[in-house]
């Protein structure tokens, strides 16, 4: 894990809830069960987006359960793969949004391209956290309430704590439920319903987060997210 990570979150690994999560995946592995994402990216959010690199959170719910899908970075899939319904919808939001050269970051000529990997977000200090960080392979949510949450609510809390005016985007009532804790006064928090195909003609399209959240940034003195970078 990412040395700034490791400092802040280092009393969460001596907890009882982590060692109860450890001896869970450990079990999981034994019984020859096929765990995503691979266990050196499990922490590829904290290791991509340093602490203090944090300007924007985007918060999912577990990792892709499909073969080749998961990296550690929520919602986003490693080039050449096949992007997934949500991410799709996410980067279609995208291409709408930030085409508008009147907006902080857009660029009339802009375009995401066809890769699914959102590295190039994680770089600029977007934290791609999924609340929960492994699950085996073809059972969505095998890995809740396991500890993960637990976890990841630590990690919210430190943004919370250590920094100011990031940017949260809280997409479906599980994230916001998550994001209920930050402190308004101090973060700009934007909520719109889940990019899942179920749900995004329900307001995530058209909810322009990702020009609203440059604009929130800009106006701390901060320069604007580059929506369109994959690496």
């Amino acid at each position: 894990m990412e040395s700034s990570w490791k400092a802040a979150l280092a009393s969460e690994f001596s907890q009882p809830y982590m060692q109860e999560l450890r001896a869970f995946l450990a079990r999981e592995k034994q019984q020859q069960k096929i765990i995503y994402p691979p266990g050196s990216e499990i922490f590829a959010a904290l290791d991509a987006t340093p602490l203090a690199n944090v300007r924007v959170v985007i918060i999912g719910q577990d990792p892709y359960h499909g073969p080749n899908q998961a990296h550690g970075l929520c919602f986003s899939v490693r080039p050449g793969v096949a992007r997934p319904p949500s991410l799709e919808n996410i980067l279609r939001e995208v291409n709408s949004d930030m085409t508008d050269p009147d907006v902080p970051g857009g660029r009339a000529d802009g375009r995401f391209g066809s890769s699914g990997s959102l590295l190039g977000w994680a770089r600029q200090g977007v934290l791609l956290l999924n609340a929960v960080l492994t699950v085996e392979r073809g059972r969505a949510g095998a890995h809740q309430r396991k500890g993960w949450e637990q976890f990841t609510d630590r990690v919210v809390e430190v943004i919370d704590r250590e920094r100011e005016h990031v940017v949260f985007l809280l997409w479906g009532s599980y994230a916001q439920k998550k994001g209920q804790r930050v402190d308004r006064r101090r973060h700009d928090v934007l909520t719109a319903p889940h990019p899942s195909p179920l749900s995004a003609h329900r307001g995530f399209f058209g909810c322009r987060h990702f020009s609203r959240a440059n604009a929130c940034l800009v106006a701390h003195g901060q320069p604007p997210i580059d929506w369109f970078a994959t690496e």
